[in-house]
């Protein structure tokens, strides 16, 4: 079986939420944000090779980081780095990868994961892959990942199942970011997961739905069946892939479909998409703090503190905060305002353009 899964890491986002770590020139899945020596890419790429061998994984990314992944991961087959022209969202570089793939192998499980993520208990993790994995060979169901929430998160999309007791689900719902207190409501509820954005379908099931619901991208891709392992591959993409509708997977194919099942994740999962998620899962001292750099706290309570620089950083009588010191930015804010980075992003484009993003 394992000859036959293939999986995609999308690895083309600028991480927006996490700056000024994370800069346009080297997003978060290129850094060493837990200072294990590996930077989330790499994490999430051996975290793979139990499930798939490395000839059979894939890499989407935008043009301007083909040669990051090629500095982290060495290992990877060059023709198996997918590279964007232009962003258009998930569901465009999922198609450039199930039809590149089917050429190979039209037999095929695709498994897509973002780069970013965060999984613990990985021996788990990969236990659940398999099930999901087994489950869509040879079929036409839809898969997708689910965590069992722990907090009423307003910041994640939440899948509604049908609560039985088979390990593969059927989706009921979709619901994208929910209110505070309908996110309590799916809480107390028992019968919703977070959606951790990791899917697995066979290649015939993906091609199909695509052929469905969005059937734009797949002529486009399809024409291209031709080029795709040939040296006129990335003229092509570069002329279709700029035209293709910007749309996300989710709402592209999986809130269409009548097929979506969902496996329940039973490992610790973040998406870390913001420096509250990432202050959360840092060891953290006896005050709740996480500290990175040349730092001395006095009543100081639930902060994260990273620094870059040399220079020696001294706070007292602050809980709740982001203190971020690099070379040339210095960001001091609530650590859980994560709506507020992306506002600090335009306006520092605003005020000087592209010099500290």
């Amino acid at each position: 079986m394992k000859s036959e899964v293939f999986v995609v890491i999308m690895a083309g986002g600028v991480g927006s939420r996490f700056w000024p770590y994370s800069r346009n020139s080297r997003p978060k899945q290129f850094i060493d944000v837990l200072g294990n020596g590996k930077s989330l890419l790499q994490m999430t790429y051996q975290r793979f090779l139990p499930t798939a061998s490395k000839d059979n994984i894939l890499v989407v990314t935008n043009d301007s980081y083909s040669d990051l992944v090629k500095e982290q991961l060495p290992d990877i087959n060059p023709e198996h780095i997918l590279t964007e022209p232009a962003r258009r969202n998930t569901a465009p570089c999922i198609a450039y990868a199930a039809y590149k793939i089917r050429k190979k192998n039209p037999n095929a499980v695709m498994v897509v994961t973002p780069a970013d993520h965060v999984i613990f208990q990985e021996e788990n993790f990969t236990n659940v892959i398999k099930t999901a994995t087994n489950a869509a060979q040879g079929s036409d169901k839809l898969l997708t990942v689910g965590i069992t929430p722990n907090r009423p998160e307003t910041g994640y999309g939440y899948i509604q199942y049908i609560n039985d007791k088979s390990e593969v689900k059927k989706v009921k719902t979709f619901t994208e970011k929910p209110e505070l207190a309908l996110a309590k409501k799916f809480l107390e509820s028992g019968d919703f997961v977070w959606n951790a954005g990791i899917f697995v379908w066979s290649i015939s099931a993906i091609v199909q739905s695509f052929e469905n619901s969005l059937p734009d991208i797949a002529e486009a891709f399809a024409e291209g069946n031709s080029k795709y392992y040939e040296l006129d591959e990335k003229t092509y993409i570069d002329q279709i892939y700029p035209q293709c509708e910007n749309i996300s997977i989710d709402y592209g194919i999986l809130e269409k479909s009548s097929e979506v099942y969902v496996v329940q994740g039973t490992f610790d999962w973040s998406d870390l998409g913001s420096w509250n998620s990432l202050h959360e899962i840092r060891e953290k001292d006896e005050n709740d703090n996480v500290v990175d750099g040349q730092v001395i706290l006095g009543d100081c309570r639930d902060n994260i503190v990273k620094s870059e620089t040399k220079r020696l950083i001294v706070l007292d009588n602050l809980e709740g905060y982001l203190v971020g010191d690099f070379s040339d930015v210095l960001i001091v804010c609530k650590k859980d305002q994560d709506a507020q980075f992306r506002e600090y992003v335009a306006q520092a484009k605003k005020l000087k353009g592209d010099k500290y993003l």
